[in-house]
């Protein structure tokens, strides 16, 4: 069983209400993540809470945002924020990202979206909402992204190198250009499993990175190491 809990060196995450729990996607888009000086951040589908309690961490002049639609996802979020040092500049939104209509426009937004578009039916239905695209389609996510994105602001999410591929024409047909992609594996002998990818209405030309989470031995590789020092415990 997972823990019902997960401590960050500067805050902790309860997620036993939660139908996904702290992952390495979500980790991985926190510290990936950002934008020039960002004073407003919108997270969309925040589950736990942790990408929106690291973007706080990170950006100590912004506000962040936090949409989810799982009543006790977004209740659970909520008290982790006000537990956190960050509280006065987290704000918890439940509902439909779709739905919400913001009195602004955001310089940065992230998201961990779900991205399984056909699946068995299962017991676990929050879980089953947290992972598949019923909830969340990749066009209202683009519709999201584009409605409350600021002229100069950047879009960061992670998935599956197939879904980004279908992620990144439907942004590319509403005036998204990718300028950045990390290609994440394993370990150097697997191939690529993740794409962290951002986005902007600027077009620059594209970077490409590569991290291997682990080394031939199967630890922790210095590249990953850096990327999360300050906040996993231990690094």
């Amino acid at each position: 069983m997972p823990n019902s809990w997960f401590q960050f060196q500067q805050f902790r995450v309860n997620q036993d209400r939660c139908g996904m729990k702290v992952s390495t996607d979500a980790v991985l888009l926190g510290a990936l993540a950002k934008a020039k000086s960002p004073k407003r951040i919108l997270d969309i589908g925040t589950g736990t809470g942790v990408i929106a309690l690291m973007m706080a961490q990170r950006f100590s002049n912004a506000n962040i945002t936090a949409v989810e639609l799982d009543s006790d996802a977004a209740s659970q979020a909520s008290e982790n924020f006000e537990e956190s040092d960050f509280s006065a500049r987290l704000e918890l939104v439940h509902g439909r990202v779709q739905d919400y209509d913001s009195t602004g426009k955001f310089d940065l937004v992230v998201s961990n979206p779900p991205y399984f578009s056909n699946h068995l039916p299962t017991s676990n239905l929050k879980r089953q909402r947290a992972l598949h695209t019923d909830s969340l389609s990749f066009h209202d996510l683009v519709e999201a992204v584009e409605r409350n994105s600021s002229a100069d602001g950047e879009f960061w999410v992670i998935l599956p190198p197939k879904e980004s591929a279908v992620l990144e024409e439907m942004l590319f047909n509403k005036g998204f250009y990718c300028s950045k992609s990390v290609l994440i594996q394993d370990n150097p002998r697997l191939k690529f499993h993740r794409v962290v990818s951002s986005f902007s209405k600027h077009q620059k030309e594209r970077q490409v990175e590569e991290i291997a989470l682990k080394n031939e031995k199967g630890s922790f590789s210095e590249a990953y190491k850096k990327l999360i020092s300050g906040f996993l415990l231990g690094y």
